[in-house]
Order: structure tokens, then sequence, then C-alpha cells
């Protein structure tokens, strides 16, 4: 594997039209969360019933709900609690999942064994669903989501990371660190993990857009993030009941569900064209 600083990483990747598309919209969706630490038009939890329901106007520019809540301001700071809840959600799966494969590959026999079969008894439920009985027994709440979503990427990150171990294990250079002395948890280290980093980079970039459907699922069962906090899952569900007369409440969040998914796949998807040129030549 031919490493890439980011400047090169860049180059490549402004050449891709995924990555270019993808990237633009996932940099405007972490700029927006990063915004809302500092600015929102309307204090989120600014309840003002005479106002409630208005149409998009210069006041309102996105309208109001059903409390008289500016929508705008919930959805930048829905935002926030979709990338917290995701990308640490995301950070658990990698930071186990990732030395679960490692060992697996390194290790084989029963180690493997027992890892993968743990993966495979894990992979045998929906994850949606296997997250709503977690946070059902834990009760509702953002770090709860956080565990559940996160319990859920470990197996997937182990899987892509003993695959990709696997593929390597017996290259020559490998078995000259071997013959070097190297201990298994060495090559692991300094030679198996830099060699498997881009599809560990990619499936990171995946599994945090599934980590934000997950989050929405979860708040729109009243799962997830809890009132007075705003979710765009939550927005949806409290949407339901306004959808004939209203319809523009779900329409926001949707498509801001909607849209950072796809971008964030754009994104992985071009991401890996650029990271692994084999990619590349076989589409």
């Amino acid at each position: 594997m031919m490493f890439r600083t980011l400047a090169e990483v860049l180059g490549h990747g402004l050449k891709n039209r995924s990555f270019v598309i993808g990237g633009t919209i996932s940099l405007l969706f972490f700029l927006i969360a990063f915004l809302s630490y500092f600015w929102t038009p309307y204090p989120v939890g600014y309840i003002n019933i005479a106002d409630k329901l208005l149409k998009p106007s210069s006041r309102y520019l996105l309208g109001t709900d059903h409390f008289g809540r500016d929508i705008l301001s919930m959805l930048i700071q829905g935002s926030r609690n979709s990338v917290i809840v995701a990308f640490v959600a995301m950070g658990i799966g990698f930071g186990c999942g990732v030395p679960l494969g490692l060992t697996a590959a390194a290790r084989k026999g029963w180690v493997d064994e027992l890892i993968m079969r743990f993966n495979d008894f894990t992979f045998a439920f929906p994850s949606l669903i296997s997250a709503i009985m977690i946070t059902a027994i834990l009760g509702p709440g953002s770090i709860n989501s956080i565990i559940a979503i996160g319990i859920f990427n470990i197996p997937v990150f182990a899987r892509v990371a003993r695959g990709g171990a696997l593929s390597i294990w017996n290259r020559e250079f490998i078995l000259a660190a071997r013959s070097a002395g190297k201990g298994r948890f060495r090559i692991s280290m300094e030679h198996i993990l830099p060699n498997i980093s881009s599809m560990l980079i990619v499936q990171a970039t995946i599994q945090f857009a599934l980590g934000i459907l997950a989050e929405a699922g979860l708040s729109y069962l009243g799962l997830g993030t809890q009132p007075p906090m705003p979710s765009w899952g939550k927005m949806l569900h409290d949407a339901q009941t306004f959808m004939y007369f209203a319809p523009q409440l779900a329409i926001y969040p949707g498509a801001a569900i909607a849209l950072t998914v796809l971008g964030m796949n754009l994104f992985g998807d071009g991401l890996g064209d650029v990271l692994d040129p084999k990619l590349r030549r076989h589409r």
C-alpha cells in the first residue's frame, strides 16, 4: 500500500465526483453542527405559542413548530446531537472492533473462532431492533443511544479488520518481519494496521452515516435524545400529527437526515476510490 499525504489525497479526491459532492455536503453538515455551539437564530428552548405553526418568513426562515419554536434553530442544534452520537458510537466500534479483528487474524485457532462466532451471534439480530432493546432496558437518552449503537458497530469493524489482516499475513514482508523476530502484536501494529487503514477509514464513514440514521430512529421512537434537546428524529415524530396542514415540519428534518446520510455515503465511496486505486480500476 502506498501512503499518501493529505495534500495528495485531496489532489486525487478533487478529481472524483463522489468525493467532491459528498465531501462538500459533509463539510457543510459539520460546519452547521460546529456553528450550533455559538449561534442559533433563536434559543432552542424558546416557546412562543402565539407564533405556533407559522409559515417561512423573514422572521422565521423555516417557520415554527406547534410550540412556536424556530425550526431552523432546532435543525442546527439537532445536527450537533447527531454528530456527537454518531461519532462517539463509531469511535466505540472502531476502538473495540479493530483490536478484536486484528487479534482474530493474528492468533487464529480457537481465539479466531470465539471472536467470529460472537460476531455471527450479534449479526443475527437486526442492529436497530437490538439498539431499541438495549435503550429500552437502560432507559432513553443520548448516552444510552451511544452505547447501543456503539455495541453493534464493534462486530462490523472486527470483521473488516480481520478480513483485511488475513489477506496480508501471508505476504513476503510479513514473513520477513517474523523472521526478524517480531511478535504478532508488533507486526499487527507496525505492518498490518497501516496497510488496512484505508478500508477502515472508509468503513468508519459508512458507520458514521448509519449512526445518524440509528440515532434518528431511536429519537423518533422516544428512546434517543430527550427534550428539551432537539433531535431530527424527534422532530419527525412530533410532525406526524400535523402532516396534513403543516407538512414542512416533517420535510425539513427528513431532508436533513437524507441529505446528510447521502453526503457521507458519497464521501465514503469517493474516499475508497482515492485511498485504494484498485477499486477505481475495477469500475
